[in-house]
């Protein structure tokens, strides 16, 4: 009877249903909206930034991350390799090594950190290729060839073709040097890590530093950036050597990863801003409806309906308007968020974020973008509607007469 009664209060008060149910909808799409564009935002800069770089696991010496050291090696790298081939859903892996040096060319000279990179298994991983602005990327065959960041190329004042001497320690305690030829000049977007990057394929670089096989750091990006946890868990669970950390990337990014939740937070903030909006609609047109119709209530309290009854009246009113617009909604908010995922938003002028450019912001599809929205909808139209449909279940029968 409630229920009955509720739907007909509703579509007989066209005008003023309308005026609540805009600001439900309203709220509703426009949460989903920034709920999936924040998600959206974060997981492209997250996935660009990983997939590019750093990869979204790293396996390392237990103690690497921590203190990193020339002498603290993945000292089985092949046995690690064959793990992560039997991995299903590892999309690509590349093997590293870093070490710092001096680097000098004609008079010029600079701290470098030396890269070593497996040139082939470094461009399917990270699309290394992509980023050489001059020249070009490693010969197939094995030669004394060097890439250096676009920043020490200049710090160098090093040229295309040009030589460059490179002094460090090696692993045997021996003084490493060599000279190699300049092929290309790499711009990762980042200009700290360009002043000092000096990229040598791998072979050469354990030969200089004298590691023989081993290495520093296995990068390995996965199919999609939401099975980062139980990839990670399958490759420990494979690899189970307790000489070796495979770590996901908020554990060796962890800086970034902190950066991207700050940022993350305020969506909350903005979520609190539309419930605010939502709420104080909701309250103002619910309290309007309640003072008009007083003489409505008070008839009803005459003739044997109970506060409690009355309550329930005006709450289910609210519901039936909140239900009809979170539906509603979920389909603007589907079709707005699953556009948007695949066309984006270009902003008018390209950000910096990390050292990436970001030209075009996407949003995501995902199941809170819904339930949130749907359930802060209900619990603030449940919420502000309370005061109203206590103040209508209290109405004075006699007075509310005598005032029409």
């Amino acid at each position: 009877m409630i229920v009955k009664m509720a739907f007909r209060n509703v579509f007989r008060q066209k005008r003023r249903s309308l005026l609540t149910a805009l600001s439900m909808f309203g709220g509703f799409v426009l949460a989903a909206f920034f709920i999936g564009f924040s998600d959206g935002s974060y997981n492209q800069i997250i996935d660009v930034f990983t997939r590019t770089r750093l990869g979204h696991i790293q396996i390392h010496h237990h103690e690497y991350l921590e203190t990193p050291s020339l002498y603290r090696t993945i000292d089985n790298p092949d046995a690690v390799q064959r793990a992560l081939e039997q991995a299903d859903e590892v999309e690509n892996w590349t093997p590293r090594i870093y070490s710092a040096g001096l680097a000098a060319a004609d008079d010029k000279s600079a701290g470098v950190r030396i890269i070593g990179v497996h040139p082939q298994r470094e461009h399917q991983t990270t699309r290394f290729r992509n980023r050489i602005v001059q020249g070009k990327s490693f010969s197939a065959i094995d030669a004394k060839e060097v890439i250096l960041g676009k920043g020490l190329a200049g710090l160098l004042r090093a040229e295309i073709e040009g030589d460059v001497v490179i002094i460090s320690q090696a692993a045997d305690g021996s003084i490493a040097n060599e000279r190699y030829r300049v092929v290309g000049i790499m711009e990762s977007g980042n200009d700290m890590d360009d002043r000092s990057a000096f990229y040598l394929p791998i072979v050469e670089a354990q030969q200089l530093l004298v590691l023989q096989n081993r290495v520093h750091e296995i990068a390995i990006v996965v199919n999609r950036l939401g099975r980062v946890e139980s990839v990670t868990r399958d490759l420990r669970e494979r690899i189970a050597s307790p000489l070796l950390r495979v770590a996901p990337w908020q554990e060796f990014a962890e800086s970034f990863y902190k950066a991207m939740k700050a940022d993350q937070e305020g969506m909350w903030i903005m979520l609190l801003v539309i419930v605010l909006v939502v709420a104080v609609g909701i309250l103002n047109t619910v309290l309007m409806s309640v003072l008009e119709r007083r003489r409505e209530y008070g008839m009803l309290r005459a003739v044997g309906t109970r506060p409690g009854q009355i309550v329930h009246l005006v709450l289910a009113e609210v519901m039936i308007l909140a239900l009809i617009c979170i539906a509603a909604g979920t389909v603007s908010g589907l079709l707005i968020n699953h556009l948007l995922s695949f066309k984006g938003i270009r902003f008018f002028e390209a950000f910096t974020y990390g050292g990436m450019t970001f030209e075009t912001m996407r949003t995501e599809v995902n199941l809170r973008s819904f339930t949130i929205p749907a359930v802060t909808v209900v619990l603030s139209a449940l919420l502000v509607s309370l005061i109203p449909a206590l103040k209508a279940a209290h109405t004075d029968p006699a007075r509310s007469m005598r005032m029409h």
